[in-house]
């Protein structure tokens, strides 16, 4: 890393604690010598699954997301709870979520969703060997439709602009 590019954080205090987000105000000193500040989203981190059927299809969800107003297409995904094992969440999101269960499966890589104001660190995997989880249960609050696609009929779905989520179309690039 260059050092010569990192800020120095001065003071740092809690504006707001939610059920899901911190959110802080940070003073720094900047690598040229001025104290600026810095609002930080603190976030527990999350997993996100791509999930490939013996078809060549991904489990796609389609659900309502209150902050932009609109339903979108998403892979199967959920937040960490502290302490927990991310290919624990992920398997305990895709049962509750997309009622599966998968027998490979494989980091693909982790993402900082927006780095400039949100610690948030997103695992993303990929599984396949998918079978049904009889004894799952939808959380009360979420409503999703799940659908399977053919993998080019999802990337073809990114280019049409019909799957805006950051964390889906990473995970469809690497698949």
């Amino acid at each position: 890393m260059e050092e010569r590019l990192k800020e120095t954080l001065l003071e740092s205090a809690v504006q707001y604690r939610g059920r899901i987000i911190n959110v802080r105000q940070d003073r720094v000193r900047t690598p040229a010598g001025k104290d600026a500040f810095r609002e930080v989203v603190e976030h527990p981190g999350a997993v996100a699954i791509l999930a490939l059927d013996g078809e060549g299809k991904v489990v796609l969800l389609q659900q309502y997301r209150h902050p932009i107003g609109r339903v979108i297409w998403e892979i199967p995904a959920g937040k960490l709870e502290p302490g927990e094992d991310p290919l624990r969440c992920g398997q305990r999101e895709l049962a509750e979520e997309a009622c599966l269960a998968g027998e490979n499966w494989e980091l693909l890589t982790a993402i900082y969703t927006t780095p400039g104001f949100c610690d948030e660190k997103i695992y993303l995997y990929r599984v396949t060997g998918l079978s049904e989880d009889r004894s799952c249960s939808t959380e009360e609050d979420e409503a999703v439709v799940v659908c399977r696609v053919p993998l080019e009929q999802a990337r073809e779905m990114i280019r049409r602009g019909e799957i805006v989520d950051a964390k889906t179309i990473v995970a469809l690039h690497l698949a």
